[in-house]
């Protein structure tokens, strides 16, 4: 059961991670800065902060709370990335820093209680809880990118208008395992 878990919680990251990395490829560096009003968020700032939680929440989660002293969620909200580059470094730390976190887990660590806010998480529910943490922000991202390309976005699924046409060929093809992220997870070791 573990393993199962631990591998399929990391096809989940890594399918929103490239959700956004997607969606960055469709814009120019000046869409990343663009904010709908001045109170919402660009998708710059959205990476600010995915990157802040999760600095904080894996950076030695098994041993220390994930909210970590050093953190200043506030900032996380402020316009501080000035630039595509310095925005898809933040991203990258982030995931990297998720990502090793998820590969230290084992057997010997699987029941390990962690804390976040010293609140008790089973390893199970700290990951989830960060998986619908970081897709609803991978949404606001792809939302966002889908506004501003209008008729231009490239659709990351299944384009309006092909559902009958993709469904089609699934079901001509035998049931079989799911693999829609077997290439991403294979890309990451």
């Amino acid at each position: 059961m573990e393993e199962n878990y631990l591998i399929d919680i990391a096809k989940q990251f890594e399918y929103y991670k490239l959700l956004g990395e997607k969606t960055f490829a469709q814009l120019k560096e000046d869409d990343l800065f663009w904010q709908f009003n001045p109170e919402s968020n660009s998708i710059a700032i959205i990476v600010n902060h995915l990157s802040g939680n999760m600095l904080s929440r894996w950076t030695n989660f098994l041993h220390s709370d994930g909210e970590k002293e050093w953190r200043n969620r506030d900032q996380e909200f402020e316009n501080l990335i000035n630039t595509k580059t310095q925005m898809l470094k933040k991203w990258d730390e982030g995931w990297k820093c998720l990502f090793y976190a998820l590969d230290s887990i084992n057997k010997e660590n699987f029941n390990t209680t962690i804390y976040i806010r010293n609140q008790e998480h089973t390893i199970i529910e700290a990951f989830n809880r960060q998986l619908a943490h970081y897709a609803m922000h991978v949404g606001q991202i792809v939302y966002i990118g889908r506004m501003i390309q209008g008729s231009d976005w490239v659709s990351l699924s299944i384009p309006k208008g092909n559902s009958k046409d993709y469904n089609k060929k699934k079901f001509s093809k035998e049931k079989h395992k799911a693999h829609f992220t077997d290439d991403i997870l294979k890309n990451r070791q």
